[in-house]
């Protein structure tokens, strides 16, 4: 049985969100598929996620059985006991949403999900997979704004720097341009969505 990390980062709620549209129909199926598996479904802002202050840095030095029950800690364990991830945030200003970077921030933490060696750092979080579902104003898969889109390939590279390598995106892009067919882009993500999720 293998435990899934649902972690959605978009204010908007269930039924105002082209995210979560396309990130719940993935896990439904997925679910379907392996009715087994353990989804653990993390909104980061029902959490209520927040930045790190000077104290938070030094939270390396807890043990384990202090860090679980530790208000940020718990949710770097979390990560680490976890075997996949499905993301789901929107595209903001070239990047991802505040809240999220404030996860990873809660996430990535020396000793735990990563450390460093003689050789430098060294994720953890080996032999785990992800999938990033995104939604996109404009068209950031090809060029020219491709070079501009830091949000996908922030979580990518982040989770890489962890150990999680396999990771696959479905993005649905060019959302808010003026005259193009929005259901079509939408039945192409969801389509998208449903055949990843049997094989994840």
């Amino acid at each position: 049985m293998s435990q899934v990390l649902y972690i959605k980062a978009n204010p908007r709620s269930q039924g105002n969100s082209r995210t979560y549209e396309i990130s719940d129909r993935f896990i439904d199926i997925y679910q379907q598929t392996n009715p087994g598996d353990e989804i653990i479904t993390l909104d980061l802002y029902q959490e209520g996620i927040g930045f790190l202050t000077e104290d938070d840095l030094y939270l390396h030095r807890l043990s384990p059985e202090e860090g679980r029950n530790h208000p940020i800690l718990k949710y770097t364990y979390q990560f680490l006991e976890a075997d996949k991830y499905v993301f789901a945030e929107p595209l903001w200003n070239l990047g991802v949403p505040a809240i999220l970077k404030a996860y990873f921030d809660y996430i990535c933490i020396s000793g735990i999900t990563f450390k460093y060696t003689d050789k430098g750092p060294v994720g953890l979080c080996q032999g785990k997979k992800a999938v990033n579902i995104t939604t996109r104003g404009g068209d950031y898969s090809e060029a020219p704004l491709a070079s501009m889109e830091m949000g996908d390939r922030y979580i990518k590279t982040l989770l890489g720097f962890l150990g999680v390598t396999d990771y696959t995106t479905i993005a649905a892009n060019n959302l808010d341009v003026i005259g193009v067919d929005l259901d079509a882009i939408m039945v192409k993500a969801l389509k998208e969505a449903e055949k990843l999720a049997k094989s994840f």
